[in-house]
């Protein structure tokens, strides 16, 4: 066995006995459904300082497993109360697991100093990266909100211009998030989709512009988002809903929205230096729940504190692909309020706002509500985009609150011929080559199908390719998975044989998503083009974000898919006039109630449900993810 030496660190017990529980632990991790990565990074560990403690080795392969699930940490006191449950493993799994992880961690050899591969912190352990990322977001935060910032002067005059009175009861609570952004230097705005984010943020823009040039300056903002479809997207909602402000109360020119990569100067598969000082007085950064950990210290390390950062999401999205769900976390508690006595009379003078039913009550609340951060979160509640009455109202909410019994009604109930906008298309196949499915897409296409074919081999000109690419954006089918009969590639596959074209290589009328950054072409992961006939041969058209097209030869682009279908997850950041959400026949792990949540809320007037086993969609909702991290409470 080992001893304990002066420092608290393992010293090398004898050959006989480390080998002994050297072998024992290896024949329990490799009895656990772990990657390759996560033994080998306790093997090595153990390896470079041995542990006599067989519940070591494994509580650090169960740390690198959680990271590559998307989680900051292992949560030890979950594991300890939840078991297989928080790995998302069989419950048969549970007597292997280490026994006591909380007391088993506290021993650990790997946590020591301040290069320690591990950290051990309240009850969670973490890999040092995470660790680091999660204490720079946490020190930023609080350095942000304690910084100086001057209120303009004309704060409620100026509210009172930008926001007419509303029809619906309750707060205005876009004008409630302008108010608060106006009085710190971070501001978090969630809400579902249509709740207004983007209108908040044009008359913010016009806001605080107005308050600068009032002071002789011009404020420089810089718009950003984590996918290039993301930033278009923000760009064009913001010329969109600038229009929408008279003429003497619109900003000064918005500059184009950037991705977030190309802002924070990050190139994958390159070393990564410190993060840029950025030179702006603003920034506001759209679809937040898709930023990780990683990024979001570098992001809050490259905006000055003297200027204001905004942060627009809705917490009830899909997280990060990378660890951490930071939004998410950040926002826990946006649905109560938790408002400070002092932050409801203050909204109450300069908005007219009444928030007090969302105040802190309870002790507990009074202790959430007493973070400053609480005070500078709002959550916009009212969807312009669909009625509460509407079926992808209905079927969005059912599913966020995990209400299986709701979404079982809804389900089996007859569509009402009457009323057909509070219907949602249900379709049930029970086999892959279910023609219902062509039909659909043939339907839903149908405005984009038919200026392709009349165009035949004729050159496309650039207004016909814009056409184009809106007339395909109107319907989408959207997938949980992307392998098996019912995932992304036998469906692109099917999709394109139905609808009457080869199901690879390049044609006319082919859609391609871009898979991977490419900066000298100015294309980001995301990207969705058409392949056109050209003047000069075939060409992929790409809307270039100032309402042009960027023609790309197809020889140049090595890094693209057929498009039919696509992920739920590439779909974030994106809407679509219809939506067919397709489930897979089997459970999966990544299907889950946030994406369902995500992929009915992509469709702006009509959703299409594919579900070839129902026990999977109750299943679907029911399974809820949290992912651990310390970022609650920041």
């Amino acid at each position: 066995m080992s001893a304990t030496n002066a420092n608290g660190l393992h010293a090398h017990a004898p050959d006989s006995a480390t080998g002994f529980a050297a072998n024992a632990e290896t024949a329990v991790l490799s009895s656990l459904p772990l990657t390759a990565l996560d033994r080998a990074f306790a093997s090595y560990l153990q390896a470079a300082q041995p542990s006599a403690d067989p519940r070591h080795q494994t509580l650090a392969a169960l740390t690198s497993f959680q990271f590559g699930r998307g989680h900051a940490c292992l949560d030890l006191e979950l594991l300890e109360q939840q078991g297989t449950a928080v790995l998302g493993w069989d419950s048969r799994l549970a007597p292997q697991l280490p026994h006591d992880p909380l007391a088993a961690a506290a021993t650990l050899p790997w946590i020591e100093g301040d290069a320690s591969p591990l950290v051990l912190e309240e009850g969670r352990l973490y890999l040092r990266r995470n660790w680091t990322a999660e204490q720079s977001i946490r020190a930023a935060i609080a350095a942000r909100l304690q910084q100086p910032c001057a209120v303009p002067p004309d704060l409620a005059q100026s509210l009172n211009l930008l926001f007419a009175p509303q029809s619906i009861a309750g707060p205005d609570w876009q004008k409630v998030a302008c108010a608060l952004a106006a009085r710190q230097r971070l501001t978090l705005i969630t809400g579902g989709p249509g709740t207004g984010k983007t209108t908040t943020v044009v008359r913010l823009l016009a806001l605080l512009q107005g308050s600068a040039r009032s002071e002789g300056r011009n404020l420089r903002v810089t718009l950003a988002a984590p996918t290039g479809k993301a930033a278009a997207r923000l760009g064009e909602s913001i010329a969109s809903a600038l229009q929408q402000l008279p003429a003497d109360m619109q900003p000064d020119a918005v500059a184009q929205a950037v991705t977030l990569h190309k802002l924070l100067q990050i190139r994958p598969g390159q070393a990564q230096g410190a993060a840029p000082a950025l030179a702006v007085d603003l920034v506001i950064v759209d679809e937040a729940s898709m930023i990780d950990l990683e990024m979001m210290a570098r992001l809050l390390a490259a905006v000055p504190l003297t200027a204001s950062l905004v942060l627009l999401g809705d917490k009830d999205q899909l997280a990060s692909v990378e660890a951490g769900a930071v939004m998410a976390q950040l926002c826990e508690g946006a649905e109560a309020g938790l408002y400070s006595a002092a932050t409801v009379a203050w909204l109450q003078a300069v908005a007219a706002s009444d928030v007090g039913p969302w105040s802190a009550a309870t002790a507990d609340d009074i202790k959430a509500g007493s973070r400053t951060l609480a005070q500078q979160t709002v959550m916009l509640r009212h969807s312009r985009r669909f009625r509460d009455d509407s079926g992808i109202g209905i079927w969005a909410r059912a599913v966020n609150a995990g209400d299986t019994g709701l979404v079982r009604q809804l389900w089996q109930q007859t569509p009402d011929a009457a009323a057909p906008e509070i219907a949602v298309d249900r379709l049930q196949p029970t086999t892959a080559q279910d023609a219902r499915l062509a039909a659909l897409a043939t339907a839903g296409w149908q405005a984009w199908l038919q200026p392709i074919r009349a165009l035949g081999s004729q050159p496309c000109s650039d207004a016909q390719a814009l056409a184009a690419l809106k007339a395909f954006a109107g319907f989408q089918i959207l997938c949980a998975v992307r392998d098996g009969p019912w995932g992304v590639e036998a469906l692109n596959q099917r999709m394109a044989r139905g609808l009457g074209f080869a199901d690879n290589g390049w044609y006319a009328g082919r859609p391609v998503m871009v898979t991977r950054n490419d900066y000298g072409l100015s294309l980001m992961n995301g990207d969705v083009g058409l392949c056109l006939p050209h003047t000069k041969g075939l060409r992929v058209a790409f809307p270039d974000g100032q309402g042009g097209v960027h023609w790309v030869l197809p020889s140049r682009l090595d890094a693209v898919e057929s498009v039919f279908a696509m992920t739920v997850h590439k779909s974030q950041g994106s809407e679509f006039e219809h939506v067919c959400l397709v489930l897979p026949e089997q459970p999966v792990a990544v299907l889950t109630r946030e994406l369902l949540y995500t992929g009915i809320t992509r469709a702006r007037s009509r959703l299409t449900l594919v579900v070839p086993q129902s026990a999977v969609l109750w299943r679907a909702v029911d399974a809820k993810v949290i992912r651990s991290g310390g970022l609650r409470g920041a």
